[in-house]
């Protein structure tokens, strides 16, 4: 098994702390993992993504140039990683801020409203827990209850009352695709 995903969006959009908690994740369930971070030359609102590897068998190398699955968060997301995922991959895309469709017919195609639903939840900020919750439903390449125990020990006691607000969000991205 090796999962390759690519994350990508806005600085802000939490696309680093995605990536971070599924490579926590992988660690915490004994898995090989690599965690690739990249970020464009804007202080703040530039591009920012990362790839991510999973697997049960070494990794070579951290760069990712065929993506099982890729998670944008907005549209320039979209337009630069579409191509790079294999076929039957999957697609996840934040329809929130996405005005356009995929392009592709040969991927698995999610469309996730992540912003509304992170509002509807109270805080417009959990919009990629929303997203990492529907990736998880669609790949089980760890399960959500490990994310969770990452998310405790990356938040430590001091935002330990932000946990049961990031469960719902992975609960109800896993439900948006379901």
């Amino acid at each position: 098994m090796q999962e390759r995903v690519i994350m990508a969006g806005f600085g802000g959009q939490g696309v680093m702390s995605m990536g971070q908690l599924l490579t926590y994740a992988g660690m915490i369930e004994d898995k090989n993992v690599s965690w690739l971070p990249s970020y464009g030359p804007e202080m703040r609102g530039g591009t920012a993504n990362c790839n991510v590897i999973v697997s049960s068998d070494p990794i070579g190398s951290p760069i990712i140039t065929e993506a099982t699955a890729a998670i944008v968060m907005n549209r320039p997301s979209l337009d630069k990683f579409e191509d790079d995922i294999v076929a039957n991959g999957n697609l996840v895309i934040n329809s929130s801020l996405i005005n356009r469709k995929a392009e592709r017919e040969d991927v698995n195609v999610y469309y996730v409203p992540a912003n509304e639903i992170a509002v509807e939840l109270g805080n417009s900020k959990v919009a990629n827990m929303v997203m990492l919750g529907a990736y998880l439903e669609l790949t089980k390449v760890v399960k959500t209850e490990t994310i969770v125990e990452a998310l405790k020990k990356v938040f430590g006691e001091r935002k330990a009352h932000l946990l049961p607000l990031n469960e719902k969000a992975l609960a109800k991205g896993a439900e948006a695709v379901r």
